[in-house]
């Protein structure tokens, strides 16, 4: 039997991301259950296979990489591309670096990334329109997303956007759910309202500027609820482990994946840019803090050397 080491922060999340996949499973049918249950699955077994001959236990927070990565892919993924993600992310991405609270990148992310870059064109045909519980996803005509349809000069409806109403991975549809769930998440101090604050006004701040000064491939500023930024930014960008520690990293940290994002979605071949914001947030996340560090040394030091003048006087 697998034991789990407790993590009440990872619950919390878990909490937070229930509704959220409950919904998800109204939208997308039995296909959504199928990819969590393959995701959970074997995620956790490649934790108990790395954890065993160390603690001897699986840590929590896998719980929230599989629930998180399955909730990432498009609902009509083959099951096979999910194990091949979730092993690779657990395995790859956290346990090579020494498992829990050593991984240089958050796992689902990297996981993600890894299956969008391996086999792009079978997942951009993967996405389906919501046609609730009895809908087999796999089956279901292919639809465009949000994101591509906005790219081609078509309106999509705000109402839409905010309920779920439109194609996406499996768990980004209810908009309404996510901000629910990043509400819950400051509240309990589960996650850093700083990163969240910071990427949500650096990417519409980017994104008005680039709209309304006419570059041409901008989006509008309604597709920053659109696609993924929201359940990103929410729930991988805040991960303890892989994001920074110290509050003014943190500012800085959220503002350079909400820029980065906005970038990679108007100048570059890739429609979403989510994943490889985060992972590009990952790479400075230590170096963020190490300056952090210093600059309230520095003040530290400078105060000290006031308060001792003052003294003297």
């Amino acid at each position: 039997m697998i034991k789990f080491q407790k993590q009440p922060l990872m619950r919390r999340v878990l909490v937070a991301l229930a509704p959220i996949g409950l919904h998800s499973a109204w939208l997308y049918g039995p296909r959504a259950l199928a990819l969590g249950a393959v995701s959970f699955v074997l995620g956790i077994l490649a934790e108990w296979v790395i954890e065993r001959k160390r603690s001897g236990k699986a840590s929590e927070a896998v719980l929230v990489t599989c629930a998180l990565f399955s909730l990432a892919l498009p609902p009509a993924t083959p099951l096979w591309m999910a194990a091949i993600g979730i092993v690779f992310a657990v395995m790859m991405a956290k346990g090579v670096y020494g498992g829990f609270g050593r991984n240089v990148f958050n796992p689902a992310i990297a996981g993600r990334l890894f299956v969008y870059l391996s086999f792009a064109t079978v997942l951009n045909r993967s996405y389906r329109a919501p046609g609730g519980f009895g809908l087999d996803a796999v089956d279901a005509v292919v639809h465009a997303t949000p994101l591509s349809t906005m790219r081609a000069g078509s309106a999509v409806p705000l109402l839409d956007l905010l309920v779920g109403n439109r194609s996406g991975a499996v768990g980004e549809g209810m908009t309404l759910l996510i901000i629910v769930a990043a509400i819950y998440l400051v509240i309990t101090k589960s996650a850093s309202w700083r990163i969240m604050l910071a990427s949500a006004v650096a990417a519409a701040s980017l994104n008005a500027a680039l709209y309304f000064g006419g570059v041409r491939g901008a989006l509008p500023m309604q597709s920053l609820l659109a696609g993924s930024f929201l359940f990103v930014t929410v729930f991988m960008a805040t991960d303890p482990v892989s994001a920074p520690k110290k509050k003014g990293a943190q500012t800085v940290y959220g503002a350079l994946i909400g820029l980065a994002v906005v970038a990679i979605r108007t100048f570059s071949a890739f429609p979403e840019g989510t994943s490889f914001a985060v992972l590009l947030g990952n790479s400075f996340a230590s170096l963020f803090d190490e300056v952090a560090s210093r600059a309230k040394e520095r003040r530290e030091a400078r105060s000290a050397v006031g308060t001792a003048q003052g003294g003297t006087r």
